[in-house]
């Protein structure tokens, strides 16, 4: 049996006509660049989300950028930023010209633990990010309490967590605004590469839309500093589609979950990820944890079940296997192995699991019981 990591064909050959229908559309009004599809799935993503304003982008590292230089964000300033997250989180700081200040995450969410963040500000801190890593929402309650003591601005990172919810609460409305990725493989994803912002500040929202567009928001007049991060009337097109079944392939993503920790809780070589009480985890990775013995490190015993699931016709993937301040791209920033040793922990320890909402109840069973008999061998 063959099992992607990722499986978009199916997904598309489920909605093929309405997806051609929308794109055809797009094509018959020659509205290519930002156009009705567009502003249409704006206005739709952000009530999806209970928030007033959406900003359609072209990236969700875009989105990234544009929360902290919308806020402000220059050259000098520092933002704090969970060590376990993919990169591009740390690009909107970068972006900005500000420096990014690392902090560990939580070892049961995989989340930035909010104990350790008071530590990190200094007088120079002008922002948390808060990343909803994997599909679950971070503990905003602390951090927001955090960000108002200090005076700071508080950013969600949600590109892997579209419509997930805290405390009973859509994300999205925790900081002043919040990024989204929709990248082809996301839980909502496009064509090709798409991102937003989403935020309830008029004046932000203004200004991020004349950021995307060259600073201004009429042809020819730029009134600030702006950048061509414009969606695609395509993709805007083909993210009004899909964003009509993404409540039910979130349910089925959490089924899939459900099913994963069935089959998996008696083994004790793996840990499961752990869904928090304030948490609805809309699981973009089903991410375990591969425990070590005696005889081999976490890493070597991770790699080789990698391998085996391999050999099996079971696709994987690491996320992430060198934490943000171990990057090379960072070494100026002085840190050094050991600094953060949850990150450092994850980044040895974690393998990714195909989720989709597309997989069967015989292909999770499948790649269960090859871990299992993984196991059964080599431990």
């Amino acid at each position: 049996m063959q099992i992607p990591f990722l499986d978009l064909k199916s997904q598309y050959l489920s909605i093929k006509t309405e997806i051609n229908s929308a794109i055809q559309n797009v094509l018959d009004n020659s509205s290519f660049v930002l156009g009705k599809a567009v502003y249409d799935f704006e206005a739709e993503f952000a009530k999806a989300h209970d928030m007033k304003y959406c900003v359609a982008l072209s990236s969700g590292t875009a989105g990234n950028h544009v929360a902290l230089w919308s806020l402000g964000i220059k050259p000098g300033d520092e933002v704090i930023i969970p060590a376990n997250t993919f990169i591009a989180t740390a690009w909107g700081a970068t972006l900005c010209g500000a420096k990014p200040v690392f902090v560990d995450c939580d070892p049961e969410s995989y989340n930035l633990d909010p104990s350790k963040v008071e530590k990190a500000i200094t007088p120079k801190t002008k922002a948390i990010v808060a990343v909803h890593l994997y599909g679950q929402p971070a503990d905003m309650d602390p951090l927001k309490e955090i960000a108002e003591k200090y005076k700071i601005f508080l950013v969600e990172d949600s590109a892997q967590s579209h419509i997930a919810e805290y405390k009973g609460k859509k994300i999205g409305g925790f900081g002043e605004a919040t990024s989204f990725s929709f990248y082809p493989g996301k839980n909502l994803g496009a064509y090709g590469e798409g991102g937003a912002l989403v935020t309830n500040n008029s004046d932000l929202a203004e200004k991020a839309r004349m950021i995307r567009d060259h600073g201004t928001l009429q042809k020819y007049q730029h009134e600030i500093f702006g950048h061509n991060y414009r969606m695609e009337g395509i993709q805007g097109a083909v993210l009004g589609v899909k964003l009509k079944y993404l409540s039910n392939w979130t349910y089925a993503r959490r089924k899939v979950a459900n099913r994963y920790n069935e089959q998996l809780s008696p083994n004790l070589n793996i840990k499961l990820p752990k869904e928090m009480s304030y948490a609805k985890h809309v699981y973009h990775l089903f991410v375990i944890q591969v425990l070590g013995n005696r005889k081999n490190k976490n890493s070597e015993l991770r790699d080789s079940l990698a391998n085996f699931l391999k050999e099996k016709g079971i696709a994987t993937g690491y996320h992430y296997p060198i934490p943000l301040h171990l990057q090379e791209c960072f070494k100026y920033l002085g840190y050094k192995k050991g600094d953060f040793p949850n990150s450092e922990l994850l980044a040895d320890n974690c393998i990714s699991l195909p989720m989709y909402p597309e997989l069967t109840d015989n292909q999770i069973e499948y790649v269960c019981s090859n871990i299992h008999n993984y196991f059964n061998h080599a431990v």
